[in-house]
């Protein structure tokens, strides 16, 4: 066995054990710089809506409509109003047209319509400013609801 001569005269033993202390040392120190930074951050807040649920629309929405063949056709969302048929490459001016800095627009397309072509029109509508734009879907309640 290797000794080493100390200063007393004595021999000592070389230890081949790893000394834990000081990472156990840093890990404390981590530890108490997370639990002070941890409430400084400020979680993202969203509210979900509920199923069923919906808000109260101040303003009657522009409804945008893509038909099976994705063919567009615009509406004020109101009692008697009548879909007309306009061209794809003017959907945006069309909107524009109708609509007021409080008008929000909603988007209403057939389910065989491609996901692409509803997500281009909304790209448009994006890039032009339209910023209150949703999407309107069919809302089923109840286990007897049809599908």
């Amino acid at each position: 066995m290797p000794s080493v001569r100390g200063t007393s005269g004595r021999s000592r033993r070389l230890k081949n054990d790893i000394n834990v202390v000081p990472y156990i040392d840093v890990m404390l120190v981590l530890l108490v710089i997370f639990m002070v930074t941890a409430p400084m951050i400020t979680p993202g807040l969203i509210e979900l809506p509920t199923v069923g649920q919906a808000s109260e629309v101040q303003t009657k929405p522009v409804e945008v409509q893509l038909d099976k063949d994705g063919i567009a056709s615009i509406r004020v969302r109101d009692a008697g109003e009548e879909f007309q048929k306009i061209n794809s490459q003017n959907i945006v001016a069309e909107v524009q047209s109708r609509i007021t800095a409080d008008t929000p627009v909603v988007i209403s397309a057939d389910g065989r319509v491609p996901y692409n072509t509803v997500m281009q029109v909304m790209d448009q509508l994006r890039t032009a400013g339209i910023t209150r734009l949703g999407l309107l879907v069919d809302q089923k309640f109840g286990p007897d609801a049809k599908q």
